[in-house]
């Protein structure tokens, strides 16, 4: 009786094996057919910034940040610094890709637009993008929510998303919310 006891369990083990075996084997095709088929892959282009001179030259200077249509391109860029986003308010088309580019001369900072699939992380020396499609008009809360000092609690933006027909750049490219 014995024996068979030992046998029923290592039928039992072989079997968890196979079992255990067939779904890591499952979840690594799952990973292999995502990434090459739908080229749905982690983030890893890695764009760097001299955060000691991101507000003198290059696309973070105060010029260019803001939304800009460039063509068929819309390019937010923002700059997040204890305890401020600038610009404080973006506008973006419903409806379309659009691409948000962060940067921080200072801390790390993260940022989530709130009903969205947005959130990064922004770090100092490297530029955080984001490309995305949002689907509801109005105007969305963007907080800072990595702790980042003492004001933390009052960094926040706000992500103004309006239909399609009433999104109109100005003859520069530029939309404000202040142009609305």
């Amino acid at each position: 009786m014995r024996a068979d006891t030992e046998q029923d369990i290592l039928k039992t083990e072989l079997w968890w094996t196979a079992l255990v075996t067939a779904v890591v084997t499952a979840i690594m095709l799952a990973i292999i057919y995502a990434g090459l088929v739908h080229h749905i892959n982690p983030p890893s282009n890695i764009e760097t910034v001299d955060p000691k001179t991101l507000h003198l030259t290059g696309e973070f200077t105060e010029g260019n940040l803001g939304t800009r249509v460039d063509g068929s391109q819309i390019t937010s860029r923002i700059v997040a610094t204890q305890f401020a986003f600038q610009p404080q308010c973006i506008v973006m088309p419903a409806n379309r890709t659009v691409t948000l580019r962060f940067a921080t001369p200072d801390v790390i900072h993260g940022i989530l637009v709130t009903g969205t699939n947005v959130n990064t992380m922004i770090i100092p020396g490297y530029v955080s993008q984001v490309h995305t499609v949002f689907t509801k008009t109005g105007d969305l809360l963007m907080p800072c929510h990595e702790f980042c000092g003492l004001g933390h609690s009052q960094m926040w933006a706000t992500v103004r998303v309006v239909p399609e027909d009433e999104f109109k750049p100005g003859p520069d490219g530029r939309v404000t919310c202040d142009a609305r």
